[in-house]
């Protein structure tokens, strides 16, 4: 199998989005994604510095339990690492926008 190599973010995103067709699946990203937020800003307000591990947990936890159970199919992440996570904060920034449906 030959792996697409995208040359930008702008090209990546299309294909992103098509991983992220379910409902659920992006629901559990969106989830994810706020409870990294929550988190950060709870160890940052109370100096809980060793919270900060759980962020990969809570964040591929919440993604992969989509795609792997909803989606069925396998995470982005697994092949285009960086283009990936920009991909999940893009994509719940399109959420809280409605330009992508919750």
């Amino acid at each position: 199998m030959t792996i697409k190599k995208y040359q930008s973010f702008a090209e990546f995103y299309p294909f992103y989005l098509s991983q992220h067709q379910n409902r659920t699946c992006r629901r559990l990203h969106f989830i994810g994604s706020s409870l990294i937020l929550l988190l950060i800003f709870y160890c940052i307000n109370y100096s809980h510095w060793q919270g900060l591990w759980f962020i990969p947990v809570i964040g591929y936890g919440f993604a992969w339990l989509g795609h792997f159970i909803f989606e069925k199919n396998k995470p982005a992440t697994f092949t285009y690492p960086v283009y990936s996570f920009i991909g999940d904060w893009v994509m719940f920034a399109d959420i809280l926008t409605r330009k992508i449906k919750f």
